[in-house]
């Protein structure tokens, strides 16, 4: 089957030159939920405004439904919902004009959809938005993209001023439309706890390269956090554990050395012994997809 989304060799610099990524490639395959991770300026935003043709790259080729981004019909357009970054909205309505008004626009509107998730919410249909908070607004937002029926949801932060709560009945409420509807979501967020409960699958980006690519459910198998209690009072003729490729952001925790591997622990205890470290108090610690995220990329 035909991917949703392809990303062929992207390669794109900020202004000034620094290079964002080289050579990035992936597919969203229908029915998917994807989420673009990644620290403050490693490229999430740059990807979206190039999937929808704002943003012209230096190198490769997106297509979305078969068809060049370039050159998008308006049909399939159509078949787009895109939630930016900010939320803009016309502040000057209500909640139910701004239903009313959207709905002009896009000839598969649900409108059940804006009102059970305006229901859910609590929000009251003759609130103006000028009224709302950030995230009274985020609600609305969120609301108006699920209504236009779209099969492709392009969703750039979208718990942009949602507090916890919010965010988890937005996140379970996505995963079950979405589900229900066979559609397909390309989604950033700064808030791993949401991405975890929500994404099929995952892309971690660093500054200038792909840190992995794959369903959440395998990075989950096989990334894994370690644990080497007195590892600062390594044995004499000792090597250092930064020297073995198969070891990632290695840190103390007092007398205690946290590292992170995508090697299972019985190899990893093999590595000690011959680098004359002690094994025996070699630890696999539990992670979410936060701690993995922050194990892949660093603390800072």
């Amino acid at each position: 089957m035909q991917p949703v989304i392809s990303v062929k060799n992207l390669t794109q610099r900020y202004p000034g030159g620094r290079l964002i990524y080289e050579n990035l490639s992936f597919d969203v395959p229908q029915g998917r939920i994807l989420g673009l991770l990644g620290k403050n300026g490693t490229g999430k935003t740059t990807t979206i405004n190039i999937l929808m043709g704002y943003l012209k790259p230096l190198a490769g080729e997106c297509r979305i439904f078969g068809q060049d981004i370039t050159s998008l019909t308006p049909a399939t357009r159509a078949r787009i919902a895109l939630l930016i970054e900010g939320h803009v909205q016309y502040a000057f309505m209500t909640i139910s004009q701004i239903e009313r008004f959207y709905s002009k626009f896009y000839p598969k509107w649900n409108r059940d959809a804006y009102y059970e998730l305006m229901s859910r919410l609590k929000v009251t249909p003759n609130q103006k938005i000028s009224s709302m908070s950030c995230g009274q607004r985020s609600q609305v937002a969120l609301g108006l993209i699920l209504a236009q029926n779209a099969d492709l949801l392009v969703l750039d932060d979208f718990s942009l001023g949602l507090d916890p709560g919010y965010r988890r009945l937005f996140v379970d409420y996505l995963k079950e439309y979405v589900s229900a509807e066979d559609k397909t979501v390309f989604m950033t967020s700064h808030i791993i706890q949401d991405m975890e409960r929500l994404i099929d699958d995952c892309i971690i980006l660093d500054y200038g390269k792909i840190l992995t690519q794959k369903p959440v459910a395998e990075l989950m198998s096989t990334f894994h956090c370690y644990h080497l209690e007195d590892g600062s009072r390594p044995v004499p003729g000792s090597t250092p554990l930064v020297d073995s490729k198969e070891i990632i952001n290695p840190s103390m925790l007092g007398s205690t050395l946290e590292f992170f591997s995508f090697t299972p622990k019985e190899e990893i205890a093999q590595i000690l012994k011959a680098k004359h470290l002690n094994p025996s108090e070699l630890k696999e610690i539990p992670m979410t997809l936060e701690d993995a995220f922050i194990g892949l990329t660093g603390k800072y």
